[in-house]
């Protein structure tokens, strides 16, 4: 039954309920195990996200009223800043040899864990477990390890006959101490080359073995090729770590010795927490955000290079 008024078509109850029937109750359950994320991401991720955006736009000392200032935190941070560009010289210069480090062990590890040997669960257990204990945590055992006058590792160089210098308070040797601190915990990325190098098919190594190729020979035409799209995700996310690297420079070092490991994670952390500029700290961290994008672009611009997907290349072939 339609009843028409004023030119609408309007429906009756009962056909209201009619409609409601026919829903399939049944296609909404999936909808309704994953509301707590949804829930969960709008509210302390995708809305903290937009709100950070906003204020960024706006002199906002916390306790203050907010003013409105346009693009000024972000001039600012490029023109009267010179802390701005240090740290983020310091991050940058961290994030180049902390990088192809923590690629090159993971995979060395995930090779060796890739071997028939006794005890392979137990030893592949040890290497995971430095990525399970908390950064507060290990950063007071590298502070304890790297200590002067009584650390284990200058105790270890003392055996050798070698004089280990003040590695947190030694301008030389301090970011090099939080690199090689850094690099302890990277259990994730090795099992993700372990699972890699599950993937590849044995029958490429027999049929290698059955030419006479060389182990380094099926590394490079084999190993590598075949690996090369979790070696892309591997190093994308092992930028993004890179830049965000926080806890072990301030617990070890507090950013210095002068501000050598004054990381650009930390400069906002301060500009938000100690200075209490949080529209200034917001624009800091959507500027990380973009260095973040642009190296990532940069990557997947390269991949076509060296980044080998076997479909595309049987897609290729028909």
């Amino acid at each position: 039954m339609i009843i028409k008024t004023e030119n609408k078509i309007t429906q009756t109850v009962p056909e209201r309920i009619s409609i409601l029937s026919k829903i399939r109750w049944g296609d909404l359950t999936p909808f309704l195990f994953i509301s707590p994320w949804i829930i969960g991401f709008f509210c302390f991720t995708f809305g903290p996200l937009i709100f950070s955006l906003i204020i960024s736009f706006f002199d906002w000392p916390v306790v203050g009223t907010p003013t409105f200032i346009g693009f000024k935190n972000y001039v600012d941070m490029f023109t009267n800043d010179p802390v701005f560009w240090q740290s983020l010289g310091v991050t940058f210069k961290f994030a180049a040899i902390l990088v192809p480090l923590n690629i090159g062990i993971a995979l060395l590890l995930a090779i060796l864990l890739n071997q028939k040997v006794k005890w392979l669960s137990g030893y592949r257990t040890i290497f995971y477990l430095p990525t399970v204990v908390s950064g507060v945590a290990l950063s007071m055992i590298w502070s304890w390890m790297y200590d002067g006058e009584y650390g284990l590792l200058n105790y270890l160089l003392s055996l050798i006959g070698i004089n280990g210098p003040n590695w947190l308070n030694d301008p030389t040797w301090s970011l090099f101490a939080i690199v090689f601190a850094g690099i302890w915990g990277q259990g994730t990325m090795m099992l993700i080359f372990l699972a890699g190098l599950k993937n590849i098919p044995k029958d490429l190594y027999e049929a290698a073995d059955i030419d006479g190729a060389s182990k380094w020979h099926k590394f490079g035409k084999i190993t590598l090729p075949m690996l090369s799209p979790t070696i892309l995700f591997n190093v994308i996310t092992a930028i993004i770590s890179a830049f965000q690297q926080l806890t072990l420079a301030l617990v070890l070092t507090g950013g210095g010795p002068l501000r050598k490991t004054y990381f650009y994670a930390m400069y906002v952390y301060e500009n938000a927490f100690k200075y209490f500029k949080m529209g200034y700290a917001s624009a800091n961290a959507w500027f990380m955000f973009l260095i973040i994008l642009a190296l990532t672009l940069l990557v997947f611009k390269t991949s076509n290079t060296w980044v080998y997907y076997e479909n595309e290349m049987k897609k290729k072939q028909k």
